[in-house]
């Protein structure tokens, strides 16, 4: 089972990332932008996420996916650690969040992670 410590280990591997305390809660930033947040709960993590997409993720996986109500007009997604399947889902969600952060110049990188 997956829990806030693997998003953490995941989140800080990737390239140039710093994690910060923000709104009370780690926040991890890519050049200054954050990708990922865990609320204090620490049941679920935040990752970015365009509303079309989201919409879709959630329509399709309920149990996982969700948005709470006052972060209803943000590109956020919420993702519930005890509905992922396995470390490898974990780590291609926070990925994907990190390469939607990330400048230019990290995803031309030959290194960055896909």
């Amino acid at each position: 089972m997956t829990d806030s410590e693997d998003v953490r280990r995941i989140a800080l591997s990737l390239p140039e990332t710093a994690e910060k305390l923000a709104w009370g809660m780690p926040t991890f930033r890519v050049a200054g932008k954050m990708f990922v947040t865990i609320p204090d709960d620490e049941t679920s993590f935040a990752v970015r996420c365009p509303m079309i997409e989201r919409q879709e993720l959630i329509a399709a996986e309920p149990a996982k996916f969700w948005v709470p109500a006052h972060e209803a007009s943000s590109n956020w997604v919420r993702v519930r650690l005890a509905a992922l399947d396995d470390q490898q889902e974990l780590r291609d969600i926070v990925v994907d969040s990190w390469r939607q952060a990330a400048p230019p110049r990290l995803l031309e990188d030959s290194s960055a992670p896909v």
